[in-house]
């Protein structure tokens, strides 16, 4: 489990393509600071497992579901990544319940500057609208963010300045991938009330 807090900006340093996989090479100092082979990072928001640890730079498999389901497909060497270790039992929870599991990719559509902050809006999957409501929270690129708004095709967050400086978010264009992880409390109560129904 993650927080959506975003210990470091990292970057890809190397790929090596399979027939249906891949193996990433990320460079990220901190979050390497006390890698195992077996812990969890997240890159963008996928959960992915350290196979070696080397000088500030872990490898990880990405098998094909993974690729085909995230925006990791899309990365490449000096491609900047949002970092973060799994969260310890005991520490603060600075954001929301992540698991790292991407639920769907979707884009910017647009970005508004204010005077302080910024607000960038996303179109809005179809299949994930019923779970992303208003003030609720919403993981974008492993980022625990809070819904602004939110129509029948977008939704849009704000962006502090150090959201922006300090993650992906602040350097992504209109038409960018982002990987979406909707609340998963909203899933599961879901379920249960789909079961409950059924009966």
């Amino acid at each position: 489990m993650f927080t959506g807090i975003v210990e470091e900006l990292g970057s890809i340093v190397g790929r090596t393509d399979g027939e249906d996989s891949t193996v990433l090479a990320v460079r990220g100092p901190l979050v390497t600071s006390d890698a195992r082979h077996g812990d969890s990072i997240s890159v963008n928001g996928v959960c992915l497992t350290v196979i070696d640890n080397v000088d500030g730079v872990f490898t990880a498999d990405v098998m094909g579901e993974t690729l085909r389901r995230s925006s990791l497909g899309a990365l490449d060497e000096g491609s900047p990544v949002n970092l973060e270790r799994a969260a310890a039992l005991g520490s603060r929870l600075g954001g929301h319940l992540v698991q790292g599991h991407v639920d769907g990719v979707t884009t910017i559509v647009g970005r508004r500057p204010e005077k302080d902050w910024e607000v960038v809006i996303f179109a809005l999957p179809g299949e994930l609208s019923r779970y992303v409501v208003e003030k609720g929270s919403i993981t974008v690129d492993g980022v625990s963010l809070t819904v602004m708004a939110v129509d029948d095709d977008t939704f849009s967050v704000g962006l502090i300045p150090t959201t922006s400086k300090l993650t992906v978010l602040g350097e992504k264009n209109i038409g960018d991938p982002v990987n979406l992880e909707v609340d998963v409390i909203a899933k599961y109560v879901e379920k249960m009330l789909g079961d409950r129904h059924v009966r």
